[in-house]
């Protein structure tokens, strides 16, 4: 079935005639288009309908109408050209709950990477040292660390077990509690 079968007959004989003269035009011209605009030729001639049926009444019907047809059918395909060339195929990392590339998530992770190394800079004795070498971003080994710091490396384990706990410690602190929402009983 197609578009001109479903159209609600218009009020105006001329503009129903218009349609079943046009129709084997419409269909033709679609079906030369559709291949090289990358579409199916009955989605070429329903915006092809559609074009026409969106002419203002007051307007009446094309002075020439197979001239109009054939440039309606070049617009739409040229149309579906221009959104294919745009159009991108949707993979796995575009996925809506992937927020990863977005500014808002970058902008926040930059914040909270400030304010754990303002914390990390407060800690006291060696921790802030220690753990800035281990949030180095080459990623060094264990051996690495503690030749950097001049400590045995059997000692980095605890040491930074208490530098991290002081650290929680700490941040907690500094996180306010949630406030109730809503009406409080």
């Amino acid at each position: 079935m197609t578009l001109p079968d479903l159209v609600p007959r218009p009020a105006d004989a001329s503009r129903r005639a218009v349609v079943r003269a046009l129709h084997p035009l419409v269909r033709a011209e679609a079906t030369a288009e559709a291949v090289a605009a990358g579409m199916e030729a009955a989605d070429l001639e329903q915006a092809v309908w559609l074009r026409l049926l969106e002419r203002p009444a007051g307007q009446g019907p094309p002075r020439d109408p197979a001239r109009w047809v054939r440039a309606a059918v070049r617009a739409a395909a040229r149309d579906a050209r221009r959104r294919a060339r745009h159009e991108r195929a949707y993979t796995a990392g575009d996925a809506p709950g992937d927020w990863s590339g977005c500014p808002e998530r970058i902008a926040l992770g930059a914040d909270e990477r400030r304010a754990l190394r303002a914390a990390v800079g407060r800690l006291p004795g060696r921790c802030p040292r220690l753990l800035e070498a281990m949030l180095s971003p080459h990623d060094p080994t264990y051996r690495e660390i503690a030749g950097e710091l001049g400590m045995s490396q059997g000692s980095l384990g605890p040491m930074r077990s208490r530098c991290l706990g002081c650290l929680r410690r700490m941040l907690t602190a500094e996180v306010v509690a949630p406030e109730l929402r809503g009406m409080e009983r």
